[in-house]
């Protein structure tokens, strides 16, 4: 079963959030969190696969809240938002989160989302995650910028995989273009993601972005 806390302030969308994960056979809804502060109090009780996470939250809003359920590997988290790309998205993917819906995902598409970071892909949909990184390419960085240095412990072969996540590009096709099997793919992520020190393949790809490669 893929345990599930979900952290929404408005009760109807919580409560239909839950309703729609509870209809799906592999997912057990281990909690509910009507703000950031109780959110992270959930995780760090209940320990759950994935946490549904709403952005904007009172107390301790979802980019905060998000910072510390990933820092302290307590679960992956999924985040929720009312808009399409805004700056809380942004800050969520900077905090480490595996990816991004917005609230008005169908029941089906969310499920699988849920099922996806559950099972360490982290990536919701390659479309939009290259909308994402395309949106946040356009937009001043606030933040310092990465220092290229960070390249230096990647091989080639796992900067050219990481430049690939740069343009939102899926497993699969990260293979087809660099001609090799998914399962080297997925092993790259997997090493450069922990040489990093990333959490997330759309946390690796705003980094790409962020250094132009």
């Amino acid at each position: 079963m893929i345990r599930v806390l979900v952290a929404e302030d408005q009760s109807a969308v919580r409560a239909g959030l839950v309703l729609i994960l509870g209809s799906a056979p592999d997912i057990e809804v281990a909690g509910e969190a009507a703000d950031g502060e109780e959110a992270v109090a959930l995780a760090r009780e209940l320990r759950p696969d994935v946490v549904l996470m709403d952005v904007q939250m009172p107390r301790l809003d979802g980019v905060a809240a998000t910072r510390i359920v990933v820092g302290e590997q307590l679960a992956d988290v999924l985040v929720l938002t009312t808009f399409d790309l805004d700056e809380y998205v942004f800050g969520a993917l900077r905090a480490g989160a595996a990816g991004f819906l917005l609230k008005n995902t169908d029941a089906k598409d969310l499920i699988a989302a849920v099922r996806t970071v559950a099972g360490g892909e982290g990536v919701v949909a390659p479309a939009v995650t290259r909308r994402l990184i395309a949106e946040f390419a356009a937009k001043p960085v606030r933040e310092p910028a990465a220092d290229p240095a960070v390249l230096r412990e990647l091989t080639r072969r796992e900067r050219e995989v990481l430049s690939c996540l740069g343009e939102g590009l899926s497993n699969a096709e990260v293979a087809e273009r660099l001609d090799m099997a998914e399962a080297t793919v997925k092993t790259h992520v997997s090493r450069l993601l922990g040489k990093l020190g990333l959490r997330s393949r759309v946390q690796a790809a705003v980094l790409a972005q962020e250094l132009g490669i």
